[in-house]
């Protein structure tokens, strides 16, 4: 959503907007304030040690009621599938503002794969008045629900153009990474996923092992969720291996970094199947579904899910064939041209849009409340 909320900001004599973070990831929120120099006007910190889904959400409905009730926004906008958007949205619709959905029409079909996300993207959807789909597939998705066709605007994903503004950035410093060997490969690994706990996760974490048995070359980088139920078992599977090493979560800047410097993504996120294509580097996702098909679909991603041997099949057959690993690095991204914010904008002051590969208009109110 930064880029956005700073195209709202270059046209302040167009549009009155307003900041509100909720705080549910405070680890990651303050980077990217920083990073993006965006102060919000509303924080409603709500999140607390061990809390739950329900926690959340009851916490964000309830602190954003009088959020709404005091600015009484023409529009709300929410990204993605967090339960901040969910919830946002909900409040959002309880309160009469138009819901705009940024990064729309994102599905798995898989009920609980991911979860809560795939739900939460979905409560979104039946709010929203406005959906800015990241993709084609994503508008063909909410198309099949039911979504009339004026109300969807192809954009690309934002979440391109916040890259393309960070590579534009000096390298941010990883003084975690100064020992390692100029001629190793470096594996960035991020698994933090609900379904990913337990033995999915021990499971990647011995296929990691394995590796660095099979594999000289390679060093793994494993910035590591604070969530004990994630940090507890990496631990104890790999703190004792010197070819992995341990990082606690990087900061948006230092992960761009750390992304241009690899040679090789497995993850179990979402954002990171978006951003590591853009740097040409190939993903193997630790999911067995993805609501990023058009990923895998162009090439820059396979799923591998989580069982061991499947994984260490997978990157020893990228290790051991550099061209197949070209086909994979050098594919097309699907996911934006840099420009999704200004097209979002454009759309909600009611001026024509030319769409990410088709030519639309768009009317919408020209009042915006902005949920980052």
């Amino acid at each position: 959503m930064a880029p956005v909320v700073r195209e709202l900001a270059r046209r302040a004599g167009e549009v009155v907007s307003r900041v509100c973070v909720t705080g549910q990831h405070r680890e990651l929120l303050d980077d990217v304030l920083d990073v993006f120099e965006i102060v919000p006007e509303y924080d409603l910190d709500v999140m607390r040690a061990n809390q739950s889904p329900t926690g959340v959400a009851a916490e964000v409905l309830r602190g954003l009621e009088p959020v709404l009730a005091n600015e009484r926004p023409d529009w709300v906008l929410v990204q993605g599938d967090t339960t901040t958007a969910a919830v946002g949205a909900l409040a959002a619709f309880y309160a009469g503002a138009r819901v705009g959905h940024v990064e729309a029409g994102l599905r798995s079909h898989e009920h609980r794969e991911p979860f809560p996300e795939e739900v939460n993207r979905r409560v979104v959807g039946v709010t929203a008045d406005a959906h800015f789909a990241p993709t084609d597939g994503a508008r063909r998705n909410l198309l099949r629900e039911g979504v009339p066709s004026a109300s969807i605007l192809l954009t690309g994903n934002p979440v391109i153009d916040a890259l393309e503004h960070v590579r534009s950035l000096p390298p941010a410093p990883l003084p975690q990474l100064v020992g390692i060997p100029a001629g190793e490969r470096i594996v960035l690994l991020t698994a933090h996923r609900r379904e990913s706990f337990g033995d999915p996760l021990r499971r990647i974490c011995a296929a990691v092992d394995e590796l660095t048995r099979r594999v000289p070359d390679v060093r793994f980088v494993y910035p590591v969720h604070p969530n004990p139920a994630v940090r507890e078992v990496v631990t104890d599977a790999l703190a004792g291996n010197d070819r992995v090493t341990l990082l606690d979560p990087l900061g948006y800047h230092e992960l761009v970094t750390l992304l241009g410097r690899c040679w090789l993504v497995l993850t179990d996120s979402g954002g990171l199947q978006e951003e590591a294509p853009s740097l040409g580097k190939p993903v193997l996702v630790l999911r067995d579904v993805t609501e990023r098909l058009e990923g895998v679909e162009a090439g820059t991603v396979r799923l591998v899910g989580t069982d061991t041997e499947r994984i260490v099949q997978e990157a020893t057959a990228l290790h051991a064939s550099p061209g197949e690993y070209a086909l994979m690095s050098e594919a097309v991204n699907p996911y934006g041209d840099g420009r999704a914010a200004g097209r979002i904008v454009a759309a909600l002051l009611g001026e024509p849009v030319v769409a990410a590969t088709t030519s639309v208009t768009a009317a919408l109110h020209r009042s915006v409340h902005a949920n980052a």
